[in-house]
């Protein structure tokens, strides 16, 4: 997108009928544009959903290989997919849950450790780990048949606003109008850009690598975490059928160097890390797909809406917020967002149109101050386990223990993971 205008449209091409309408247009691709557009066709909204690559609908995985792009979705997001009415159409085969969460410091004693525990917290589970193909091909077969949803394999050039509403000039020629545009267009979000809606951002120095290994020992439902000494996290989620789906935080020079080693090197590797923990815990491991990386950052819009002084754009997922993946909880509050917007809009007075700033306001007060919090306890928490005096070593690796004896505080770190939110 290059251009971002306020004016009227031509009243020849309205008179023409050349221009698409609609209430909503959703411009984004991924799974949290995906989730609000049809969670928007379900409310009654003609909607729109425009991305370059919305003509291949995503297949369904199949075979025991399972794929690269792992998330862990919470019981909030469980909450959502179900009030989408795609929860159970999903192929749970290919979900695990994790009742169990294990999480180690870095100086390999005893007690430095924190286990939270579905069963203590009086939850089923506490998260859901599975392929984002199976979400993402779910939600395409239900948006083929929502009949208020129509989606456009194309790219937004331009955009203008009026007093009635907004044009979307589309890099095809088309042309759309409506009253509502939803931004999920990603971290790099063009129409962020445009808007001018400054961002606070900042790399990690740190890439993630990522990959999935068969296990000899049965994982017993747990998501595994090591605080490494010098600041690398590694994270081992549970997937079925005794696989593991490995996140490995470390500098862009180690991941690459890990990218390169074959599968003795990264027994090697696991045999001596953490202290050996990883093969106590996992057993051996046998590398099942193609390792990969990409870097992090931490990313926060400084609003959610836009323009300034009559907001007609909402901001959500990556193109509002990114954070480092030790809470996994990226994806989650991407899809927060969609389910919060949901609820304004579905919640509406009836003479309220869906771009009405009194609800876009609503909005963004009620993102800002959760997103806000989750970004500075992740990012603190990256820091803290980055830092290297004996002084701050010692009080986080005592940090973790005291808040494993506290039945209150790991209650209270469940509720946040869990992202409840309320559907009426």
């Amino acid at each position: 997108m290059s251009e971002v205008q306020r004016n009227h449209p031509p009243k020849s091409l309205l008179q023409s009928g050349k221009i698409r309408t609609a209430d909503v247009v959703v411009v984004g691709g991924g799974i949290a544009g995906k989730a609000c557009a049809l969670g928007l066709a379900q409310m009654g909204l003609q909607t729109l959903e425009i991305a370059p690559d919305l003509e291949q609908t995503v297949p369904a995985p199949s075979g025991p290989q399972l794929g690269q792009r792992i998330y862990a979705f919470s019981s909030g997001t469980q909450k959502l997919l179900a009030h989408l009415q795609i929860w159970d159409a999903i192929d749970h085969t290919r979900m695990q849950a994790v009742r169990d969460m294990r999480i180690y410091g870095d100086r390999g004693e005893k007690n430095d450790q924190l286990h939270l525990s579905a069963f203590e917290a009086g939850t089923p589970q506490l998260a859901w780990i599975g392929e984002s193909n199976v979400i993402e091909h779910t939600l395409d077969q239900a948006s083929r048949f929502q009949n208020k949803l129509e989606r456009i394999a194309d790219a937004v050039e331009k955009i203008e606003f009026d007093a009635d509403g907004n044009t979307l000039h589309l890099r095809s020629g088309g042309i759309v109008r409506a009253q509502l545009i939803i931004a999920a267009d990603g971290a790099n979000s063009p129409i962020r850009s445009e808007l001018g809606i400054t961002t606070s951002e900042e790399s990690y120095s740190q890439s993630a690598v990522v990959a999935n290994w068969l296990c000899t020992y049965p994982h017993l439902d747990t998501a595994f975490q090591w605080f490494l000494p010098g600041g690398d996290i590694i994270a081992m989620l549970p997937l079925p059928e005794k696989q593991v789906s490995m996140v490995w935080s470390t500098s862009p020079e180690h991941a690459a160097e890990l990218l390169k080693l074959d599968q003795t090197q990264w027994l090697d590797q696991f045999s001596t890390i953490a202290n050996g923990a990883i093969s106590k815990q996992l057993g051996e491991l046998t590398l099942n797909s193609v390792p990969a990386a990409f870097p992090l950052r931490k990313i926060r819009a400084q609003r959610f809406i836009g323009p300034e002084l009559f907001p007609r754009v909402v901001l959500i997922g990556d193109a509002a917020h990114v954070m480092h993946p030790l809470a996994g909880q990226g994806l989650n509050l991407g899809l927060r967002d969609v389910a919060v917007l949901l609820n304004i809009l579905g919640k509406r007075e009836s003479f309220r149109s869906p771009s009405d700033r009194v609800l876009l306001r609503r909005y963004e007060r009620q993102r800002q101050g959760d997103t806000s919090a989750l970004l500075w306890v992740t990012d603190r928490l990256k820091k803290l386990f980055s830092a290297s005096s004996n002084t701050e070593r010692q009080l986080r690796n005592w940090g973790l223990g005291l808040v494993n004896k506290s039945h209150f505080m790991k209650q209270r770190l469940i509720e946040r993971a869990l992202g409840e939110i309320d559907f009426e």
